[in-house]
């Protein structure tokens, strides 16, 4: 999806077709999505549904809530999307059962190769296991897969995936400070 440049000051990342979708999607977004009430999530899992999502029962995600690519989505039951959150799925963006994504995060899964001469445009998937909670205002990098139960920390930067089980993570960038109690 993404295209290749050998000049980083000529040409789009992307192609026509995705970026007339992308432009669909977001006068969709602005129109009927974001000016929702507040308590409409059926209605806004069924305009994310119809650009591509795959989400599951239960699925809360807020008006305020921006995501690049709908068709990069995947949230199984019972997850959510807080007010304020970026889902920034260039790549694919799954959310396991569960889980929570708190106001004001970021999900990142672009950036840019920096060694490039062209400054390529990169991108890696972000994989939340079951019961994640991404507290308030965390930023998850390209590539980050998160096992079941782990928790962010509030204003925490996860740049690695991160591989323990039922651990609480913050700081930045995020490493273990402590543990969580097994959920069922």
């Amino acid at each position: 999806m993404i295209l290749q440049r050998t000049d980083r000051l000529s040409g789009p990342s992307f192609t026509l077709r995705n970026r007339v979708v992308r432009q669909i999607w977001n006068w969709t977004w602005l129109l009927l999505f974001r000016p929702s009430p507040r308590s409409a999530h059926r209605w806004r899992a069924a305009l994310l549904r119809l650009f591509g999502a795959r989400l599951g029962h239960h699925v809360h995600i807020y008006p305020s809530v921006k995501v690049w690519a709908p068709w990069h989505l995947t949230m199984a039951n019972h997850t959510a999307a807080a007010d304020g959150v970026t889902l920034y799925n260039i790549s694919p963006i799954e959310i396991g059962e569960f889980s929570i994504v708190s106001q004001g995060s970021h999900l990142c899964t672009g950036s840019h190769d920096y060694n490039d001469p062209t400054f390529q445009l990169i991108s890696a998937p972000i994989v939340l296991g079951r019961h994640v909670w991404i507290c308030a205002e965390a930023f998850i990098s390209p590539g980050v897969s998160l096992c079941e139960g782990s928790v962010v920390a509030p204003r925490s930067v996860v740049t690695r995936p991160l591989r323990e089980t039922w651990t609480v993570y913050g700081g930045a960038p995020a490493r273990a400070i402590g543990k969580r109690k097994p959920q069922p």
